[in-house]
């Protein structure tokens, strides 16, 4: 949903059309801009950089949620957005304003000077400006794509790199290949730096692991240097020298377990700012984050719902692992006779239907499939045929309204 009409908004359309693709992997460009603004990628706070398949746009809101729980002023820079292009850019705390977006995208417009460059190196290079631009104590940077040519890995070496699970995701850029993905993630680690890695499979971790040696990274590894798990109505964090008893995340999910243990992994093993204990219970309770796995109280869709006696789950997971971290989420809390579980689902066309699909055929699911407005959307015909391959009864609606 684009935000027509906004003060900001003029520049943004503009700078869309400079460069014929969408998605060009490269570094050469965003330098050359960044190079013009006069290299405010290299006066930013301590920078956290985030990769990875899943997981990394959570682990970026429990980072946030624990140091500004810290009382530290924190730069966020994520997408894409869910609704308003400004949640990409979180200024000290706050949104950027849209009148300071309007500025600064002027600006970096004004740098350009019409030469090509994507979209998404734009929107990265507005979100350097502004955070050298406003004091800050720590920077979080999502990465957008893979990781090596990402435009958000010009930062030259920041203070914690993080690698979240690795999956098969975006193969038209990063390949078909688990170990070729993981190598392009694991391209945010920096000569002499630091980073920590979340739970991966095997193959994905030893390339994640040569990768880091052949730069002189030093790695800690979810499951060997620290862990975090359930216990009972309670999360425990351990690591070489401390034992965390701690709430359950904010987040539903026991996948999200995962992403915060590796959160506090990353905000641990900084050398400054400082956070602490009382910081990460604090932040696994505020923490919040849209759209994953977040359960609908208020609107009139979740009026319908609750009228009827059934709650209403949000959840933008496209590709298998997000699908098995679902199963295993309703495997354990919903579904059966008493409470059957409606899947309402669209992906776009590039997306792996079929191992989407797979680990949520357990749960005997009604299986609803819509439309939605994206020309690389997949028809809700071709999802139902991929469904009943696999023995999958589906429905198909035309919206989600419907």
């Amino acid at each position: 949903m684009s935000d027509h009409l906004l003060p900001h908004d003029a520049a943004l359309e503009r700078l869309r059309l400079l460069h014929p693709k969408k998605i060009d992997l490269s570094l050469d460009r965003t330098l050359r801009l960044l190079s013009a603004l006069g290299d405010p990628h290299q006066r930013l706070p301590p920078t956290v950089h985030v990769a990875g398949t899943n997981g990394k746009g959570s682990t970026v809101a429990f980072l946030r949620a624990m140091a500004e729980a810290q009382g530290l002023r924190v730069h966020v820079f994520t997408s894409p957005h869910l609704v308003h292009f400004r949640e990409r850019i979180r200024l000290a705390g706050s949104l950027i304003t849209e009148e300071a977006l309007a500025h600064i995208a002027e600006r970096v417009e004004t740098a350009n000077a019409g030469q090509p460059i994507t979209f998404f190196e734009i929107i990265t290079v507005i979100g350097l400006l502004a955070f050298c631009e406003t004091p800050a104590d720590l920077c979080l940077i999502e990465v957008g794509l893979g990781g090596r040519f990402d435009s958000t890995n010009v930062i030259p070496t920041p203070a914690m790199a993080v690698v979240a699970p690795v999956d098969l995701d975006h193969r038209e850029f990063l390949g078909d290949s688990l170990e070729g993905i993981a190598r392009e993630k694991a391209g945010i680690f920096k000569p002499g730096g630091s980073g920590v890695v979340g739970r991966q499979q095997e193959s994905a971790l030893e390339v994640i692991q040569a990768e880091a040696a052949k730069v002189g990274a030093s790695l800690a590894v979810m499951g060997r240097d620290f862990d975090a798990w359930r216990e009972g109505e309670a999360m425990v964090y351990s690591d070489e020298t401390r034992l965390l008893h701690l709430p359950l995340p904010g987040l539903a999910g026991d996948h999200q377990i995962d992403n915060a243990g590796l959160a506090i992994a990353a905000l641990l093993r900084l050398k400054a700012p400082v956070i602490s204990a009382e910081a990460i219970e604090k932040g696994l309770s505020t923490v919040i984050w849209p759209a994953r796995m977040q359960r609908l109280t208020k609107g009139p869709l979740a009026d319908l719902a609750t009228a009827r006696g059934s709650d209403l789950w949000l959840d933008g997971g496209h590709n298998p692992h997000a699908a098995q971290a679902l199963a295993r989420h309703f495997g354990r809390t919903g579904g059966g006779a008493e409470r059957p579980l409606v899947l309402i689902m669209g992906l776009l066309a590039n997306k792996d239907a079929r191992g989407v699909l797979a680990p949520l055929k357990a749960l005997n699911p009604r299986l609803i499939f819509t439309g939605f407005s994206a020309d690389a959307a997949a028809r809700p015909e071709d999802l139902q045929a991929v469904a009943r391959e696999i023995g999958m009864e589906a429905e198909v609606c035309g919206d989600v309204e419907r």
